[in-house]
């Protein structure tokens, strides 16, 4: 069997193989609430045959949106439209699924990417005062944000844990707590963006403090059979950022708090990266964390081959492999690994007239 196709345990929850479906925003929601192109997109990425499906960040406040047009979880209704669109997909396929959440700091308020992305000041329609470590804007250009104050930070604490209580209470198996792409977890951990003085700020230890404090909140307040694990930015490809180092160090700490999985990208923070762009250019980050780690390791970033995934997990790179633009280009992807590669995956018997190598039937009530 290839390793691809294997099983993994991430804590509580079992996945049939090791490919991962990475979020990825679609910019399609209005006030927070799934429409009816999520419907559709995840109804068919959940007939993919992978492993597991993680559905696009969600906010945590409407004031974290990277976009106003982005899926949220901050109130009740949020959590119902997910909730409906989950038991809609959950009819025909029982594919683990979980939700990332987080907040976008300094760079929330931004225009959807098809209309240029760049920041939406507050007195533009569609645009807010954002927030942040330290008053540092993302880009030169863009309104600095506000520093976040210590009060606020308390709150902040909150609304990760509330966003995981409605993750879990609308029938989801597990959360996925974004701290990479340089959202505000992230800008909390480099010295880049985050300039306090005080507690939250600084050292390694202080500039780890908030994503630790999150993580801490929800494992003390969700049940140990609702999975959390955690995205980071293990490098921001910046001098005098945050790095390769400074992610083991966290990692091991996250390791010892119990966190079921730890998702391996990379840069997102500053416009200054200078990032190597290339096929497999974040598994070396991921392999030196696994190799420090007890917890499973995702590795993502230009992995589109099939023979490709598979040489990551067989040499010990990474325990599970995520796609996000190529499954977005090619939604039936472990159909075709499996096929490649001499193995199965399961899928919903309307599908089976197509019965390529490696596709069997999935018999759902």
């Amino acid at each position: 069997m290839p390793h691809l196709f294997t099983p993994i345990t991430f804590g509580p929850l079992t996945l049939a193989n090791r490919i991962v479906i990475a979020p990825m925003c679609m910019y399609s929601a209005e006030n927070g609430l799934v429409q009816p192109w999520h419907w559709q997109h995840y109804g068919n990425l959940s007939q993919s045959g992978a492993g597991m499906l993680i559905i696009e960040a969600s906010a945590v406040a409407p004031e974290g949106r990277i976009s106003f047009a982005d899926v949220g979880i901050w109130n009740i209704h949020c959590q119902d439209a997910l909730g409906k669109l989950l038991q809609d997909i959950r009819r025909d396929s029982d594919m683990p699924a979980i939700v990332q959440i987080g907040h976008a700091g300094r760079k929330a308020s931004c225009n959807r990417p098809w209309d240029g992305g760049g920041q939406l000041p507050p007195a533009e329609a569609n645009g807010w005062n954002t927030l942040a470590p330290s008053a540092i804007p993302f880009q030169a250009h863009d309104v600095a944000p506000r520093e976040i104050t210590k009060p606020e930070i308390n709150e902040l604490v909150h609304q990760f844990v509330a966003a995981a209580q409605r993750v879990r209470a609308a029938g989801f198996d597990g959360i996925e707590i974004h701290a990479a792409h340089g959202y505000l977890l992230h800008q909390f951990l480099s010295p880049i963006s985050n300039h306090r003085q005080d507690e939250y700020g600084g050292s390694l230890e202080n500039r780890m403090r908030l994503l630790l404090t999150v993580f801490d909140a929800i494992k003390e307040t969700l049940p140990q059979d609702f999975m959390v694990g955690v995205r980071i930015s293990a490098t921001d490809w910046i001098e005098g950022g945050w790095d390769l180092e400074q992610s083991l160090a966290l990692a091991q700490l996250l390791d010892q708090r119990g966190c079921h999985y730890l998702h391996v990208s990379s840069g997102g923070l500053a416009p200054q990266q200078q990032i190597p762009v290339g096929p497999d250019y974040q598994v070396p980050l991921a392999q030196a964390i696994k190799a420090q780690v007890s917890m499973p390791v995702i590795a993502v970033g230009l992995i589109t081959e099939p023979e490709q995934a598979e040489a990551i997990l067989a040499n010990g790179q990474a325990d599970a492999i995520a796609l996000a633009r190529g499954i977005l280009y090619n939604p039936r992807w472990p159909w075709h690994a499996a096929a490649k590669l001499g193995a199965e995956v399961q899928a919903a018997p309307q599908y089976l007239r197509c019965q390529p190598h490696g596709l069997k039937a999935l018999l759902h009530r």
